[in-house]
């Protein structure tokens, strides 16, 4: 006999109809377990994106050297006193060390062949002033290569030239907001801009570097598009090149008084990049090596991995993603298996009817169809409302706490074929139970 698909799927229709409260409530598990599973994945999708926008900020080939100050300096001297001898402390105190410099960078390029790029950096705040406004700034003293390593790009005018730094001229380029507050209404390009005593020329507008607040607070790093580079030259020449000691300078520092901080580091950071990401574990020990030795084992530097603290990051994100899904897979376990208790009890209340089908015509497919097709109805139903629920729970999430979350069409897909799935599975032994009853059987049933 022929499977008659339509009549037997409209019969399955009408008794969900007929028991609409039962129905609802069967759908429940499935409705939350795939919702959850929807806003687990897109908080897991969210937290991926945030992962990849920190290692193009930071960059995933890249190793940053930055000087480390005297409290820090004394933590580590005072632990390695503990784990050692208590001379460690007063021999790490009693030694010089040159602090960060050039020297440091041309070394780590000459010896260390994986190198690819090395880019200093020297940070000076300053009142940057253009007719008659004013805001505190940051002017970065660089070489060519940190608008490389550092994935910078000039929207408007050009890069520094050659001669910019080995004349030491008073160029600069600004970031996108030096450019909106200094020049609201004109073009930077050819304008002049006063930093403290300094006069510099605009050449160069930087393109604009989306940094949230919270990468500026977890990363440590500084708000890109309100700084002003000039060359690492003429930061030395017109400001401060504190590996040189004159005069002047020890006037001020008595002035300052002897418990005053004196900084001699030549440079506030050195960021270094790699040919390849699998280079920099073996590199990082012979920078060490060397910089121990040009800073006669004084311990005050400290080389950060961003490629190792951002795995760790991902590898914790990664297991917390992991534990929210399997508690959202229960839930859809569960589901399923309040659509096989009551696809059951369906079977048991609804048996007359069964044996009054058969007695008709209706063959074992025919009740099989049937019976599956209310469990697939349920379970479909419920995971639609379920996608449904779980795209506006995951836009909630986002905007009521700082979670980013990402709706994906592959978490939908998933969730809507899990759904059918859930049906098929969970309803398949009530509706095989149905149809390999006895017609007799099911006709004396009381």
């Amino acid at each position: 006999m022929k499977l008659n698909w339509g009549y037997n799927i409209l019969i399955a229709a009408d008794a969900i109809f007929q028991n609409k409260l039962r129905s609802i409530l069967t759908s429940l598990g499935i409705i939350f377990g795939v919702a959850s599973v929807i806003a687990m994945l897109a908080i897991g999708s969210g937290a991926e994106q945030e992962i990849l926008e920190k290692m193009k900020l930071l960059g995933t080939n890249n190793i940053i050297i930055k000087p480390l100050d005297k409290k820090k300096m004394k933590e580590l001297a005072e632990a390695e006193a503990d784990e050692s001898s208590s001379d460690a402390k007063k021999d790490n105190t009693e030694k010089f060390s040159p602090g960060l410099t050039l020297g440091d960078m041309n070394s780590i390029r000459k010896l260390v062949p994986t190198v690819d790029r090395v880019a200093p950096e020297l940070i000076f705040e300053v009142s940057a002033i253009r007719k008659n406004t004013k805001r505190l700034v940051n002017l970065v003293g660089i070489n060519r290569d940190y608008l490389k390593i550092n994935n910078f790009t000039i929207s408007e005018g050009n890069d520094f030239s050659d001669l910019s730094f080995k004349k030491s001229e008073d160029v600069c380029l600004i970031g996108s907001d030096v450019s909106k507050k200094l020049f609201p209404t004109d073009n930077p390009i050819g304008e002049v801009i006063k930093c403290d005593e300094q006069w510099f020329r605009v050449i160069g507008i930087l393109s604009e570097k989306k940094i949230s607040k919270e990468n500026i607070q977890n990363l440590g790093i500084r708000d890109f598009n309100m700084d002003i580079y000039i060359p690492l030259e003429t930061m030395f020449v017109r400001f401060n090149n504190r590996s040189i000691v004159t005069k002047a300078e020890l006037e001020r520092r008595n002035r300052r008084g002897e418990q005053a901080e004196v900084n001699n580091n030549q440079l506030d950071q050195v960021t270094v990049a790699f040919r390849n990401s699998e280079d920099i574990r073996s590199s990082v020990d012979i920078i060490h090596r060397i910089l121990e030795r040009r800073h006669n084992f004084v311990k005050d530097f400290e080389i950060v991995v961003p490629e190792l603290l951002l795995e760790q990051e991902q590898s914790t994100k990664r297991i917390f993603n992991i534990v929210l899904g399997a508690i959202a897979s229960i839930s859809l376990i569960v589901g399923g298996i309040g659509i096989m208790n009551i696809m059951l009890a369906s079977v048991l209340e609804r048996t007359r009817e069964i044996g009054i089908r058969k007695a008709v015509g209706a063959t074992r497919s025919d009740i099989l169809l049937q019976f599956l097709s209310e469990a697939v109805a349920i379970s479909l139903s419920g995971g639609i409302i379920g996608i449904i629920l779980g795209v506006s729970t995951s836009y909630i999430i986002e905007n009521l706490t700082e979670i980013k979350t990402i709706v994906t069409p592959f978490s939908v897909i998933i969730s809507f074929v899990v759904s059918i799935s859930i049906g098929l599975l969970f309803g398949i032994t009530p509706a095989r139970r149905a149809s390999m009853q006895d017609t007799i059987e099911l006709l004396r049933y009381e």
